[in-house]
Parts: C-alpha cells; structure tokens; sequence
C-alpha cells in the first residue's frame, strides 16, 4: 500500500480495516545471493539500496531479536554533518542529504527535523577550533555558521551564560542538522525493502559463517543453514563477535553509549545543544521529553544498561549548561552496545575473506550515517569497489597509519 493523504483518509473512515502488517515477516530460504546479519538501521538500509540502485532483492537480512531492538532504539536521533576531516565530510553530508529526501524517498514519514544542531564554545582555543572546523565544512560545500556570544544569546536564551566556570562565548551551528525518529526509520527501511522483494528474517540468530577455501559459503542460524555468494556483516556492537565466527579480529571494542529522557515539559528547545566543556547534548522531543546523553562508560561491554557514575557526569553536565533541568524528574534510560574503533571513525570495507563485507565501527555516529551507511555499503556488495565518499573507510588503515581521527576518541577512556 502506498501512503498518501487519499489512503490515510480512506482508512481513517473505513475504521483502518484494509491496513496489514507494514512488511511481510518471512521464513528463511535455503540460498540468497547476499545475506546481511543485523536488521538494523545500517542492515536495512543496506538491503533497500542493493534492490532499489542495484537491482538485487534475492537478499536477506537476518535480525536475532525483533527489527529495531538493537542500537537502532537506542540513541539520541541526532543527524549532523558538522565534521572537521576530509575523510569524514563527504560522507555525512551525503547522509545529510539523503535524509533531506528520505520521506519522499521510502513513503514512509521518518519525522525528520531540521531544527539546527549548536555547538557551543567556551574559550578561545574552542573558538579557533569551531572556526576551522566550520571553514573546514564550507570548503566541501557544508553549511556553517560560527556564532558570537549575543548571537547564541538570541537564539537560545534560556542558557546559563554567566556559568563561573563555563561562561558560554559562542558556538557553531549547523541550521540543517537536527533530528528523526528513530524507530520510523527502521521501520520506514524495512517497509521500504520488504517491498521490493528483500526477506526480512525476525528471531533468527547467525551462529556460524560458513568459509570454504577462503571465500564465504553462507551462514549457520538458530532456524537452520543459508548459503549465500556474499555476507554482509552489520551489527554495530557484535561486530567483533561475529568476526570472530569468521576467524578475523576486528580492531574494535565494544563499549556501552548510555541515553535519557526526562518527563514532558512544554515546548523549551528549539535545537539541538552540545555542551563544549563536557560530553553533553541535549534536543526535545515532540512528546515534550528532553533527550540527552554524552560520553561512553568507559568499560568494555555486550550489555545494555549502564552504570551511575555516568549518569552523574551528564547530568553535571547538563546542569553546567541548562540549571533549570534539575527541577525534573528522568524518565528513563537505556543503553546501547557501540562499536568504537580506534580512531572513532566507520571501516565499510571488504575483508580478507571473499564475499564477506564488514560495516562497523561507527563509535557515537552510527544514527545519523544510517542512509549513507547503506548506500555505500550496497554499493561496495554490489560492484566490488568502494563508494567514492566512503574510500577513507578502509579496513587496512590502522595498519598503514591512514587514521581519520577526527576527534581523538576512539576507544580508550583516557582520551574521554
């Protein structure tokens, strides 16, 4: 069915009889010419760009739990392409702009919000460095606005600017960052790719990766044996683990991303805010809820939940910024396993293994690449060579020393 405002009316008067499930949940074939292991974002949209740009839908994609219950629910919805390196910019302003289409594109109202993302600074060396980050963005045709104090005061006056510690002196922002629903997302991909022929596996966990004479032959799940010409690896903080099936030890460590929401309040901020002297940022959401969150535990770790000491430091940091938030109550949190590498920056890449494509490594960036992620992905499952903004991604790269460290935190705390 294709969503227009005839068919929403028609349902709407017909008591919604005529609406079934948004997309077909299929039973596994025995062969498929590409299995993707994650129906997350990053999975799914993998498996709407091999069938819509490359005419391949004999494609699977094989989620162990239910599609979204993974990262994919579990983050803070940002989208930004307010990135300082060259490796880094092409790519997420790619993302930036298949997300400006992505609605029209899948049919699908994914909520979209462009709304701003600002960056705030607090001293003058933060100041130098949000300018070269800004002209750094200009440069490859990226909006950028760098922002004085009475600026960033008429835009979001509701700041504590007098902080003693942390006075607030201006910011960059991006007016076409902003947010989207995540769940829509998901479920708008998957919707969008069952569609077009794609079988997409619920409660089918991979426990093996067949590899006969160096090139992959399928996969081993809980609901039987998959062979398949190509597998396709996305699955944010398992990556390790399901390399290892493989035999391959990723340069990843997996680390959980914590992420709260507060009660409802009316409407308040307008943006979204980054705090510059602590891991904190914060938007709201069209429930009224504020969502924030900020840096990883610090720890390794395959669990979703995370520990207090966190908790405390975003709230500090949130208080240093917005005191007001401290007269609400948390609502709830949750945490996510992210895949952080070692110069926080993706890998889509081949591995040494034919037929088997790796996605990871996305560290606090995984949300907002997700359109870009797929379309580069499909395109190097399709055609054998990198996509031309995603070439930087290599996996090699921490081998030859062609590190993209846009921010110098990849995995280890003591850079946090």
């Amino acid at each position: 069915m294709r969503y227009s405002v005839l068919s929403l009316a028609w349902n709407a008067i017909t008591g919604h009889k005529s609406l079934g499930p948004a997309w077909r949940d299929a039973a596994p074939r025995k062969t498929y010419d590409v299995v993707i292991i994650g129906g997350g974002g990053h999975g799914l949209a993998t498996a709407y760009y091999l069938a819509k740009e490359h005419g391949i839908t004999n494609v699977a994609v094989l989620e162990k739990s239910w599609i979204g219950s993974g990262n994919a629910g579990r983050n803070t919805t940002i989208i930004r392409s307010n990135y300082l390196l060259s490796g880094n910019i092409p790519f997420y302003e790619w993302s930036m702009k298949l997300w400006e289409g992505l609605e029209r594109d899948l049919n699908y109202n994914v909520m979209v919000s462009q709304r701003g993302v600002l960056n705030l600074h607090h001293s003058d060396l933060q100041r130098d460095a949000f300018a070269r980050r800004g002209n750094a963005m200009r440069l490859h045709g990226v909006d950028a606005e760098l922002l004085d104090r009475d600026q960033v005061q008429a835009l979001v006056p509701y700041l504590d600017f007098d902080n003693a510690r942390f006075p607030i002196h201006g910011g960059l922002l991006q007016r076409r960052g902003g947010t989207a629903r995540h769940d829509a997302v998901v479920w708008g991909y998957a919707r969008a790719a069952d569609a077009r022929g794609v079988d997409i596996v619920q409660n089918c966990e991979v426990t093996g990766i067949g590899i006969s004479g160096g090139r992959v032959s399928g996969v081993e799940t809980t609901r039987g044996s998959i062979r398949a010409d190509k597998v396709a690896l996305a699955v944010a903080g398992s990556s390790s683990r399901l390399a290892t099936m493989a035999g391959l030890r990723l340069p990843i460590e997996s680390h959980v991303l914590q992420a709260f929401v507060s009660e409802e309040v009316k409407p308040l901020i307008d943006h979204v805010i980054t705090f510059g002297a602590g891991h904190f940022y914060v938007s709201q959401s069209d429930k009224g809820g504020l969502v924030f969150g900020g840096d990883i535990d610090g720890y390794n770790s395959y669990a979703q939940r995370g520990n207090l000491p966190t908790v405390e430091d975003v709230c500090e940091g949130g208080m240093a910024v917005m005191p007001m938030i401290g007269r609400l109550r948390m609502l709830r949190s949750w945490g996510g396993v992210v895949d952080m590498s070692m110069d926080g920056s993706p890998i889509i890449d081949h591995t040494p293994i034919d037929g088997l494509y790796l996605n990871a490594g996305w560290c606090y960036g995984g949300f907002k690449a997700t359109p870009a992620s797929g379309w580069c992905f499909a395109h190097l499952i399709a055609r054998d060579e990198p996509h031309a903004v995603a070439a930087a991604y290599r996996l090699d790269r921490f081998a030859t020393g062609h590190l993209i460290d846009e921010k110098g935190v990849g995995a280890q705390p003591n850079l946090h």
